[in-house]
């Protein structure tokens, strides 16, 4: 089929570079001509046959790129698995659609766009495969249309249950020796408004799916309570004058009953499966307080730009991300970050968005706002975890398309079956409706994206952000988890860990150290200060302060010359360590920076010696140890030397060390480990550890690290705390376990629930009501995840 495709195309900067794109794309068998204009920066290609996958890859094979953008829509009228294959077919037909994905349970389509294409073009192409669609948009008028479906379905369910209890309650009196069955035509007028005005929603969407060419549920409702109905009206037309017939209006009226009370069930349970995203969405304030020329002015939140200061009173949320830059207070992160317990925050702490103030005043520097703020980012992450499909679905959805057409055969084939072995009419059309209304392919499209969207939402409720459907299925096979160490199990901050005073006065030692850091920034001065600071020592004034280029710096105290600096700075004195050797060569085996105190003058002599060296964090032997306690295999892949990298690993109990790796070669290892067979998750922060984030079959980027290992990795932990490690893994494992029992269920009820129904042993009734649990307790399965919290 001919079409002419028009797409952008960056990276090109002179004439050679459009003709190399050119000839690239003519050389495609299906392209009958191809156009590069290198002013607009746009392709038009005449195609006969080339998809636009086909023709993007030619022109990433010349050197070049083609942007895409995202788009998202909202789609309503979906019933199963079989509608939301439709509408992915019919959005994927439109040129410049790249990729689509459709979530059943979140009534949501993902769309990869490239080049000029119209939603209007996209809209339409839902509406024509018989449902509706509009642009998504998460906000309070959504959240109020999802109560006022709500509201009408639930109407709908009481008033078909109040019109079918008269039908129903007859055959209860049957049991006990009692005749209450309603005249026929009673019987008439209760079913005839459930059949056509409550059920009207089948018929309109299966006349959409037979216009479309397809099947779907709505299909095997209308036609299996069509066929009782008119069953019936024929029963009543032949019965002779005075004789009751055997009807089965009650079948029509009680199947069309249950399934809306199914729908409407499953709709509330849907509806708490994104209760995460809403939420975190909750978390944004609609107004904040801009402080101008001394003045508080209450604005818009889209009213701010980067650099306003906004107050924040107590007990307020923190409209932006920013900087403290006065007042003193606590913050609660929990919603954000997971984390349970306030963080203080004083001038020069960052804040984000979101996070409730305590009890201070604080004025705050805004450095984002709108779609660049850590929340917005959580929001869209989740979101888009959300939307992607899991690589078992695919299997799902191939079932999917054969599903119904395959009912259809099954219900003509018992119909069939039973006039051959001599059954009366009435008898065969019964158990062929029984077939129709059992099918239920909701249930099998539901139980994966039910289960992803509660396990992605439980997991960014409790810090951990999980990128992709795909990751979440990889993560629960792990075998290997590899750790970056500075900044991933360690703190990224040095710290005095050692310290020897050759005259045994420790303290005195630190004081004069601190002395000759007070007001440098370098981070072993830092460390010097913070360690005076926690053992509340008194640091005195330097005089003549001076700073040893490469070496280290040097002061006048109490009418002593003092310097403080590395190895090069005491031999330059002509300085030995002397008793202080040994301790030396065991800190540096250690991997430790070491700091040598000497006074210069009036004496030239050796005070003492300093031995700096990250910290561990908080929570990294548990977070190793609990994946020990899983049989996961930890390894440590550093570039730091090797005396640092097995200090940290024999703490921590690490099993393998790979020190002093290059940034380039970390992939390297990652892949070698996947090359020996084993599923490997690497965990890192900084911009060096994106190539092994990338190549492993899990990426785990630690929260507060770079931008790029963030957008490298599948999943990010907000807190960056070690322990959520094992934690992601766990409610990896937890929603794949509920994937694979929804799928189990879905299947196996249809396998047993068919034969059954087609041998005559349930009834329509049965089976309709066996057709509305089937998808209530899928997803009622998937809702038990919003129940798990890590491990303490």
């Amino acid at each position: 089929m001919s079409a002419t495709l028009d797409f952008p195309i960056s990276g090109m900067t002179c004439a050679s570079c459009a003709g190399r794109v050119e000839r690239a794309l003519n050389k495609l068998t299906g392209v009958r001509h191809a156009e590069v204009n290198l002013a607009s920066e746009r392709a038009r290609v005449e195609t006969d046959g080339a998809t636009l996958d086909e023709l993007i890859a030619a022109v990433e094979r010349a050197g070049y790129q083609v942007p895409a953008r995202s788009l998202e829509l909202a789609i309503t009228g979906m019933t199963c698995a079989s509608c939301a294959g439709r509408v992915e077919r019919a959005l994927g037909k439109v040129p410049g659609v790249r990729a689509v994905s459709v979530n059943l349970a979140g009534e949501r389509a993902h769309l990869q766009l490239v080049g000029e294409v119209r939603d209007a073009a996209l809209i339409a192409a839902v509406e024509k495969a018989g449902y509706q669609a509009s642009l998504a948009a998460r906000d309070s008028t959504d959240g109020a249309d999802a109560e006022r479906r709500l509201r009408r379905e639930r109407l709908a369910v009481i008033l078909a249950l109040l019109l079918a209890a008269p039908l129903v309650i007859p055959m209860f009196g049957d049991l006990l020796g009692q005749h209450w069955m309603l005249p026929a035509w009673a019987q008439f007028l209760l079913a005839t408004p459930v059949q056509f005005v409550l059920g009207a929603r089948f018929y309109r969407a299966a006349w959409k799916a037979v216009r479309a060419g397809s099947g779907n549920m709505d299909l095997l409702v209308a036609m299996g309570t069509s066929a009782g109905y008119g069953l019936s009206l024929y029963q009543w037309w032949a019965a002779p004058a005075g004789q009751m017939p055997h009807l089965y209006f009650e079948a029509s009226a009680v199947v069309i009953a249950l399934v809306l009370l199914g729908k409407y069930l499953e709709s509330r349970a849907k509806r708490q499966t994104s209760a995460a995203i809403r939420a975190l969405e909750a978390l944004r304030p609609e107004r904040a307080r801009r402080l101008v020329d001394g003045r508080e002015e209450e604005v818009p939140l889209a009213q701010l730009r980067v650099g306003d200061l906004v107050v924040v009173r107590p007990g307020e949320r923190f409209p932006v991300d920013g900087e403290v830059v006065e007042g003193e207070s606590q913050a609660d992160e929990a919603l954000i970050s997971g984390e349970s317990l306030p963080v203080a925050k004083q001038p020069g702490s960052t804040v984000t968005g979101g996070a409730i103030n305590g009890d201070g005043r604080l004025l705050v520097r805004t450095q984002a706002v709108g779609a660049e703020s850590v929340l917005a980012r959580i929001i869209r992450l989740v979101e888009d975890a959300q939307a992607a499909k899991a690589p078992i679905q695919r299997l799902v959805d191939r079932v999917s398309e054969v599903f119904v057409p395959a009912v259809l055969v099954i219900a003509l084939l018992t119909l069939g079956g039973w006039l051959l072995a001599g059954a009366a009419l009435e008898t065969a059309l019964i158990n062929a409706v029984a077939v129709l209304v059992i099918a239920c392919p909701c249930a099998l499209g539901l139980a994966t994206p039910a289960a992803i969207m509660t396990g992605t939402g439980v997991a960014a409720r409790h810090g951990i952000l999980i990128k992709d459907a795909e990751a979440l299925e990889r993560a629960h096979a792990v075998t290997v988890v590899a750790f970056d160490k500075t900044g991933t199990l360690t703190s990224g901050r040095p710290r005095v860990v050692h310290l020897h005073a050759v005259d045994g006065d420790g303290a005195a030692l630190l004081r004069q150290a601190g002395a000759l850091q007070r007001g440098s920034e370098h981070p072993l001065a830092r460390a010097v200060l913070d360690e005076c600071a926690e053992r509340q020592l008194q640091v005195p004034e330097i005089r003549a302060s001076q700073a040893l280029g490469g070496r280290g710096i040097a002061g006048e105290l109490d009418g002593r010359r003092l310097a403080l600096g590395n190895r090069r700075m005491l031999e330059e004195q002509g300085l030995q360590p002397g008793a202080l050797a040994a301790q030396a060569a065991d800190w540096e085996a250690e991997g430790r920076t070491l700091s040598w105190l000497i006074e210069t003058a009036p004496q030239a002599r050796v005070l003492g010696l300093f031995a700096f060296g990250d910290t561990l964090k908080d929570g990294a032997a548990a977070g190793v140890a609990a994946l020990q306690q899983r049989g996961i295999h930890t390894h440590l892949i550093s570039g730091d030397n090797r005396g640092s990298a097995h200090s940290v690993a024999k703490q921590l109990g690490i099993e393998q060390v790979h020190a002093e790796v290059l940034p380039a070669d970390k992939a390297t290892e990652v892949a070698r480990l996947k090359a020996g067979g084993a599923v490997v998750a690497m965990v890192g922060d900084g911009i060096n550890d994106a190539p092994a984030l990338a190549a492993a079959d899990v990426g785990i980027a630690m929260g507060g690290g770079t931008d790029v290992a963030m957008h490298a990795a599948a999943i990010t932990l907000m807190r960056g705390d070690p322990r959520l490690v094992p934690a992601a893994l766990e409610i990896s494992r937890r929603t794949y376990a509920k994937i694979r029992q929804n799928l189990f269920w879905a299947f196996i009820y249809n396998l047993i629930g068919l034969p059954l129904a087609a041998l005559g042993f349930l009834s329509p009734v049965v089976a309709g009501a066996a057709m509305a649990l089937s998808s209530v307790s899928v997803v009622s399965n998937a809702l038990l995840l919003k129940r798990w919290k890590p491990e303490e």
